[in-house]
This record gives C-alpha cells, sequence and structure tokens, in this order.
C-alpha cells in the first residue's frame, strides 16, 4: 500500500481482489449497457473504487489526478506528434507510395504479412503508441485499396507491435527488468528474438487472421481527417517518406546506444555525442523533430508559391489533432483507473504471497508480472517490478548468461497478458482502430494474452534446455 495515503481502513487481500472485479464488471455495465462514454465512466468508477479501498477522502482525489496526469504526460506528445506526422504521410500520398511499394514486393495476397513485418522492423526502436499512430495511415491507404475487413490488414500489425514492446530491449519493460535482475542486454535480446519472432507469427499474425475472420466487414476508420487519393506525379519520392519514417527510429537508436555506451562506460556522459542523444533521443523530441522536416518535405516544398501555405499547414494539424483528443482523455483516465488499483496494493500483496509459495523461479516471476500487469495496467511498471521482486531469489540461485536471459523474458511475457481497462495501450489502439470496448477485448486483448502466454512457454523451454 502506498505508505504517503492515509487510509479510513484497510481491506485484506481478498476483498481487495473482489473490489477489483467489482469495479471492472461496473465499468463494462457503464460502457457497454448504460453507453456512458468511457472517459466518464473510468473516472467515476476510479473515484468509487478508490472509496471503496479505504482511501481516505482527502486523498481519493490526488490518486485519480495523479495517475491521469501522469499517464496523459506520457502518450500526449507521442499521439500529438504521431498523428500529425501520421497525417502527413497521408495526405501527401506517402502511404499510397508504400503502399504501391509494399504490394508490389509482397503481392496483394500476401498484404497482411507484408504490414505485419513492416510493423516488426518499425516497432523494434520506438514506444508502441507512436509506432503504431505512425503505421496506421499506411495500414488504413491498403485496407481501403484492396477491400475488405480492416481487421485482416490491422490485427497482424497489432501482434507486432504488442511482441516488440512485450519482449525485445531498448523497450523499457525488458531493458529495466534485465537491469534490475543483472542479466545481460544482447543475450535478452538474442533469448527475445529467438522466443519472439514464432510467438509473433503463431500468437499475432496467424491469430490475427483467424480473428479477423469474424468480422467479414469491418469497416476503415477516419480518424485522421478525410482521405485523399493524390495524383503519381503529386506523391513523394520513396526514399523521402522512408527518410520521415525512418528519422525517428534512428534519432530513438542513438539515443539506446549512447545510454548503453555510457553504462559500460566506453563513452563519457560528459561528451558532446552522449548530452545531444539526450537532447534528440527522447521519443517526444525525435518525433517532434521528425514531424517538422515532414511539414517541409511532403507538404511545404511541394506547395511552395500556392499561397496561404501557412493556412493549409495549420488547418492539416487541427484536422489530425481534432480526433485524438477524445483518445488522450480516455487514455488518461485509464491512467487514473490504473493508479487507483495500485494504490490499493493489491498487485503487491498477491505477488508477495506467489513469490513465498515455492513455485519454481520462472514460473512465479510470470506469475507476479501478470498479477501486478492486471493490477495496474502497465506493462513497463509490471515487467520493472516483478523484476524486482524476483532478483533477490536469482542472485541466490546463481544464474547467468542464456539462463537468465530466458527467465528474463519468460518474467516480461507476463506483463502483456490480460490487459483490460487500466491499460492506457487498451484505450488507445482500440479507439484508433475503430472498435468499440467489447471489440477491443475481443481483439487486443485476447492477442496480448496469446502471446504473453506463448511468449513463456517457448522461454521456459529455452530455459530448461540451458539452466
Amino acid at each position: 500500500m502506498n505508505e504517503e495515503l492515509t487510509l479510513a481502513f484497510e481491506l485484506p487481500t481478498a476483498a481487495l481482489l473482489t473490489l477489483a472485479l467489482g469495479s471492472i464488471v461496473l465499468l463494462l455495465v457503464l460502457i457497454v449497457k448504460v453507453k456512458l462514454h468511457a472517459f466518464f465512466s473510468l473516472i467515476i468508477v476510479s473515484l468509487v473504487t478508490a472509496l471503496a479501498a479505504g482511501i481516505a477522502v482527502g486523498d481519493v482525489l490526488s490518486v485519480v489526478v495523479g495517475g491521469f496526469s501522469t499517464t496523459v504526460g506520457n502518450v500526449a506528445l507521442l499521439i500529438g506528434f504521431g498523428a500529425v506526422l501520421g497525417r502527413l504521410v497521408e495526405v501527401s500520398g506517402g502511404a499510397q507510395v508504400l503502399a504501391d511499394k509494399m504490394l508490389k514486393t509482397f503481392g496483394e495476397k500476401r498484404a497482411p504479412l507484408a504490414l505485419a513485418v513492416a510493423s516488426l522492423f518499425y516497432a523494434f526502436p520506438i514506444f508502441l503508441d507512436a509506432g503504431f499512430i505512425v503505421m496506421l495511415p499506411v495500414i488504413y491507404t491498403v485496407a481501403r485499396r484492396l477491400g475488405g475487413s480492416f481487421m485482416l490488414y490491422v490485427l497482424p500489425s497489432i501482434g507486432a507491435f504488442l511482441m516488440m514492446h512485450a519482449l525485445t530491449p531498448p523497450h523499457p519493460g525488458p531493458t529495466a527488468a534485465a537491469t534490475v535482475m543483472g542479466a545481460d542486454i544482447g543475450l535478452v535480446l538474442i533469448v527475445a528474438l529467438m522466443v519472439g519472432l514464432p510467438t509473433w507469427y503463431l500468437a499475432g499474425y496467424r491469430l490475427g487472421l483467424v480473428m479477423a475472420k469474424g468480422y467479414p466487414n469491418f469497416p476503415v476508420p477516419n480518424l485522421f481527417g478525410e482521405s485523399r487519393v493524390t495524383e503519381e506525379h503529386e506523391r513523394p519520392a520513396f526514399g523521402t517518406v522512408i527518410l520521415v519514417l525512418l528519422l525517428p527510429l534512428a534519432l530513438i537508436f542513438y539515443n539506446a546506444l549512447s545510454n548503453t555506451l555510457a553504462a559500460d562506460g566506453r563513452i563519457s556522459e560528459d561528451s558532446f555525442g552522449y548530452a545531444l542523444s539526450q537532447l534528440i533521443g527522447p521519443t517526444p523530441v525525435a518525433l517532434l523533430i521528425s514531424t517538422l522536416i515532414a511539414m517541409y518535405l511532403l507538404f511545404i516544398r511541394p506547395r511552395k508559391g500556392s499561397g496561404k501555405l501557412g493556412d493549409a499547414l495549420s488547418d492539416l494539424i487541427d484536422n489530425a489533432l481534432a480526433p485524438v483528443c477524445s483518445i488522450i482523455l480516455i487514455t488518461g483516465a485509464g491512467g487514473a483507473f490504473g493508479a487507483v488499483l495500485t494504490a490499493t496494493g493489491i498487485g503487491g500483496s498477491i505477488a508477495e504471497g506467489l513469490d513465498a509459495m515455492g513455485l519454481p523461479v520462472i514460473l512465479a516471476g510470470f506469475l507476479v508480472a501478470v498479477v501486478i500487469r492486471v493490477a495496474q495496467g502497465s506493462a513497463t511498471v509490471a515487467a520493472t517490478t516483478a523484476g524486482g521482486i524476483m532478483a533477490p531469489g536469482v542472485m541466490e540461485l546463481g544464474l547467468d548468461g542464456f539462463a537468465l536471459a530466458a527467465l528474463v523474458v519468460a518474467i516480461v511475457a507476463g506483463s502483456i497478458t490480460f490487459s483490460h481497462f487500466n491499460d492506457s495501450g487498451f484505450w488507445l489502439v482500440g479507439r484508433f482502430c475503430g472498435f468499440d470496448t467489447i471489440t477491443t477485448l475481443k481483439t487486443w486483448s485476447v492477442m496480448a494474452t496469446a502471446i504473453g502466454f506463448m511468449a513463456f512457454c517457448l522461454s521456459w523451454g529455452f530455459y530448461a534446455l540451458v539452466a
């Protein structure tokens, strides 16, 4: 339980678990049955749950607002810059250029596979939130061109982003878990890819195709404004589009590499290169720089001399940002709900019990991560916290090398499972894909859980071979 909070009363773990389940049921009733907007539903349930959990009246609002502001602070810039960059790529015809190239290379029948493979590469250095938003215009364009259900094209890509975000460094969850457990980041990356690629193919790509059959006529959303088909001579060069899309990845990777080298003592934190990486490499700044360059290359330069260029660019940005404001608020409200569940202490209580049950260390670590994930929503927090809880036991066992790396991957696999209303990604991806709440549970949540469990099973198998 958060020691800074004043508790009116304390509930036992069983009561807290019942309360958490009840709050989720109440959310479903408000959103699905009452048809109350998800933003209002989440805030109302967060307040009610906080009071019922024994958080003092004077602290309830601070917990809710704190969770809301922390989540919005983390995702608002990513969503905003990502939405504008995505809109620029779409309006300029850049998405059509990429779609043409992908379809020519892979063929129309393999379009879902092409999008999923592209998502794998794009998801490697960049956060799921930002990367998925920037990929969406390409997915929209391919889906509109080829027809059929939007699910057929978006679900395999979602699986790619989920796997990479959950399992592979330099994403924050696996990186932090590896660090607190003393594992070699390079070995963790090798094991993550060995485990993650077959997991993505079966539990992401193939499962996505199967789930898409249940939605044969799902429409393509129109969240970035009206789609405009540009003439071929108006479209940017393929190299220009690739530059705009890969620039944020390069900047983020530069930052991650500099941090790794500095941590190993290979470069000085006082060096110019390291300082520059800290300035331009964080994801929000990398996206800002890339978006500004995209404004010039994709919009301003092709339209020089057309008149009222500033007004047209301002209108484009307004059109890109307007649809995502609701998504940002809902995402923040999901963070508030997660903060309330975290403040109850339910995740920590159950995790401590699991750790003391004498289970195999790899199974205990996975289950601890699952519990923390369900309780507070963030995959990064779940992976980091579970790694910290398991670290003392791992030290006693003397694990190292590939065995320790496999254990880390098994733990972070638990951090992606059972995504629900307290996960900001649940709301962000669901809303950008045009899913209602039940559809998001049936697609995003099921796929995330399948990826987590399959990755855990493969990690355990590898661990058994090398431990």
